[in-house]
C-alpha cells in the first residue's frame, strides 16, 4: 500500500483529548494513486478534523463503483514506508505482495495481511489480471514511539476470530471485540473487525469505552447509534460508548476500527509516520540514496522499478490541529 500523491500533504496529528460520544460524518476524498491505467480510491482518514482514531492513521477503500478508473487490477511498484503497519483485507480480487523482508505471498479475500514497517521497508502489490479487479480496505496503524523502530516483518493470518450475536458476525481482524481477540501483533490498544449483519436485526454490540470508534458502511443499510451513515463516508462516533446499538432492516456489510485515544503527535509525510520534520527528510533521502540497509531491496524487482519520493514541500512540517 502506498499514498502516491505526487503532493502529499504535511500532517501532525495532535494527541486526541477524547470527545465523548459524537456521530460525526467524514466524506471520502477521491485520491488518485497515479500510473497509466488510472487507479483511484476513497479515502476516508487522514481527516482534517481527525487525523487519527486511535492508531488509525490512514484508512482507503479501493475498487468502488463511485471513484474514477479504468477498474482494472492495478501494480503498485516498489515503496518504502516506516513508523506503521500497513492492514490490508480484501473483499475480492487477489494481490500479490513482495517486499524487503522476503516475503512474497498472494493476498485473498478473507486473509488479514500486515506489514510492520518498524524503522524501514518497502513493499510492491501487483493485481492479478487473470480476475475481477479488486475491492477492499487498506489503513495504515501508527505505531507508538516505543515502537516506532521495531525490526519489520510481515505477518498472514487466514484463520481469523469471530465475534458472533443474534444476527451479527463481527471477523475481529486485530485487537478485541467483545471479549474475541485477534492474533494479529497489535502495538496499542485497538480494534479492527468487518461486521455483517442480517436483515432485520437489532442488536448492541459491546465496545472498549475508553476507546474512540468509528464506523465505515461498505454495503447495504443500517442504523449506527442513531444515524443512518451512507456507504462511503466515515462515521465518527467519538468515546465513551457502551455497547453500540446497530439495527438493519435489510442487512448491512460495515468495518469498525477504535483504539485508546492516540497520545503522541504524529507527523505523517508521503508513505511515512514520524514524529519529526527531520525524521521524514532522514527516510525519504535513504529512500532516494537507494540505502540499502535502511531499505533493502525486494527480490524479483530491477532497481529502475521503484517509485521515487516527491519533493518535500518548502516548509517545515508543522502540526495539524485536531478539531473533534
Amino acid at each position: 500500500m502506498s499514498d502516491l500523491e505526487l503532493h502529499p500533504d504535511e500532517a501532525l496529528c495532535e494527541p486526541s483529548p477524547g470527545p465523548g460520544p459524537v456521530t460525526e460524518l467524514f466524506p471520502a476524498r477521491e485520491v488518485p494513486l497515479g500510473g497509466v491505467r488510472g487507479v483511484f480510491v476513497e479515502r476516508v482518514l487522514p481527516q482534517r478534523d481527525i487525523p487519527t482514531v486511535g492508531a488509525w492513521c490512514f484508512f482507503d477503500h479501493f475498487g468502488t463503483p463511485t471513484v474514477a478508473g479504468t477498474g482494472e487490477a492495478h501494480d503498485i511498484e516498489p515503496h518504502p514506508h516506516i513508523g506503521l503497519q500497513t492492514v490490508t483485507w480484501p473483499f475480492e480480487g487477489r494481490i500479490r505482495h513482495r517486499d524487503s523482508v522476503g516475503s512474497d505471498v498472494e493476498i485473498e479475500p478473507g486473509q488479514l495481511n500486515l506489514m510492520t514497517s518498524g524503522h524501514g521497508i518497502a513493499h510492491s502489490e501487483y493485481g492479478d489480471r487473470s480476475r475481477p479487479a479488486g475491492h477492499g480496505l487498506q489503513l495504515w496503524i501508527a505505531l507508538p514511539g516505543e515502537s516506532a523502530s521495531v525490526t519489520p516483518h510481515f505477518e498472514q493470518h487466514r484463520d481469523l476470530p469471530v465475534y458472533t450475536d443474534d444476527g451479527l458476525r463481527a471477523i475481529v481482524l486485530i485487537g478485541t471485540l467483545g471479549g474475541v481477540r485477534s492474533p494479529a501483533t497489535a502495538y496499542t490498544p485497538i480494534v479492527g473487525a468487518d461486521i455483517r449483519i442480517e436483515p432485520g436485526t437489532t442488536i448492541e454490540l459491546p465496545l472498549d469505552p475508553s476507546f474512540e470508534h468509528a464506523v465505515m458502511l461498505i454495503d447495504g443499510a443500517a442504523t449506527v447509534a442513531g444515524t443512518e451513515p451512507p456507504t462511503g463516508p466515515l462515521l465518527y462516533l467519538g468515546t465513551g460508548r457502551d455497547p453500540l446499538a446497530l439495527s438493519s432492516a435489510e442487512g448491512a456489510h460495515l468495518v469498525l476500527i477504535g483504539g485508546e485515544p492516540f497520545g503522541e503527535e504524529l507527523v505523517m509525510w508521503w508513505n511515512f509516520v514520524g514524529r519529526t520534520h527531520d525524521e521524514i527528510v532522514a527516510a525519504r533521502e535513504a529512500w532516494e540514496a537507494r540505502d540499502t540497509a535502511r531499505f533493502p531491496d525486494i527480490a524479483g524487482h530491477t532497481p529502475d522499478q521503484r517509485i521515487p519520493a516527491p519533493p518535500l514541500p518548502p516548509l517545515h512540517l508543522k502540526p495539524r490541529k485536531r478539531r473533534c
